[in-house]
């Protein structure tokens, strides 16, 4: 297969090109990246002489569809995007610019293109937040409800993608996912952060509102569900990937505390952001059911694998922390 990686120098875009080279070692692989602040080609150094890099924007129409065409492209898997809830509530327009705009671009070049299939990853954020206290959980058939310019820029993005196969008919597939942790995450997100700063004895900046939850992914695991809908997911559907796991904010800095041998001293209470959502939870019962997915790696393990890996490499993760745009202490 000749496959097309859209940000691939981030987190899980680089994850996933590392794992797709070691399940598919004869596949060709571009990996196609902006690289913005939060992409780091250090990130695919050990796969580097294995792939194509291009470095390029999806909003880009004449690179994307030259990109394709040179590289004879018949996959893409779209993670290109920007993620960061808290920088879109200070700087909306360069998220519906790469996340609706580019989504669009990315499309259009593979309609021209005859692509087999696009792939695009959304996230369970599109629907909206659910209360606390309830039993309620994201199915594929939620209506959309987001809430910060990030969700509503993905959400965009997931209509557009729809569009191109209600209309074109170009082959697509969207998952969902929930939050994903792991290796290789840029140090803004709320794991690395906490975990680069209770290594270096450093606050740990917690929302106000600490019994907010999130479901909990490992990336590896997210990977491998892609790979599934790529292999047997039906065009046009969606699939929500979640591994049922929920954890709050203070349950997610206790376990970095526990892993680092830290005091609970570091904890620090900071300003909510804006429009701060309560909780998530996507039911994953069509993923499993139809294709067979299932989650491998449990809470307990990732986690400490994870904030060992942070522990392990700060060659990689203390060059990238003054890139971070913003300052989650300082919201008011």
């Amino acid at each position: 297969m000749r496959i097309l990686v859209t940000g691939a120098a981030g987190f899980i875009g680089s994850n996933f090109v590392r794992f797709w080279l070691a399940r598919h070692p004869d596949d060709h692989v571009v990996a196609y990246d902006l690289l913005t602040y939060a992409g780091n080609r250090e990130s695919l150094a050990d796969v580097d002489d294995r792939i194509v890099f291009v470095e390029g924007d999806i909003a880009d129409a004449e690179l994307a569809e030259r990109t394709l065409r040179d590289e004879e492209v018949e996959v893409v898997v779209n993670f290109a995007a920007e993620s960061h809830n808290s920088l879109a509530v200070v700087d909306p327009g360069r998220f519906f610019r790469t996340n609706v705009i580019g989504t669009q671009t990315l499309l259009e070049a593979a309609r021209r293109c005859e692509v087999g299939r696009f792939h695009h990853v959304s996230t369970c954020e599109v629907y909206g937040d659910l209360p606390l206290d309830s039993n309620e959980v994201f199915t594929e058939d939620t209506p959309y409800r987001p809430r910060t310019p990030y969700n509503a820029s993905k959400a965009g993005a997931d209509h557009a993608v729809r569009a191109y196969f209600e209309t074109y008919e170009l082959p697509v597939t969207i998952t969902n996912c929930s939050n994903n942790y792991g290796p290789f995450q840029f140090p803004e997100k709320v794991i690395p952060l906490f975990a680069t700063n209770a290594l270096d004895d450093k606050a740990l900046p917690l929302y106000a509102s600490t019994a907010n939850q999130r479901e909990w992914l490992h990336v590896l695991d997210h990977c491998s569900a892609i790979e599934l809908v790529l292999d047997r997911g039906r065009p046009g559907e969606t699939y929500n990937v979640g591994s049922g796991v929920e954890k709050s904010i203070a349950e997610i800095a206790d376990a970095v505390l526990e892993h680092t041998g830290k005091p609970e001293s570091l904890k620090t209470i900071v300003p909510d952001r804006p429009g701060h959502d309560r909780r998530y939870l996507l039911d994953s019962t069509k993923i499993r059911e139809e294709l067979g997915w299932r989650d491998e790696i449990g809470w307990e393990n990732g986690i400490a694998q994870t904030v060992g890996w942070y522990a392990d490499h700060r060659e990689w993760w203390e060059p990238l922390r003054d890139r971070a745009p913003v300052d989650e202490a300082a919201w008011r």
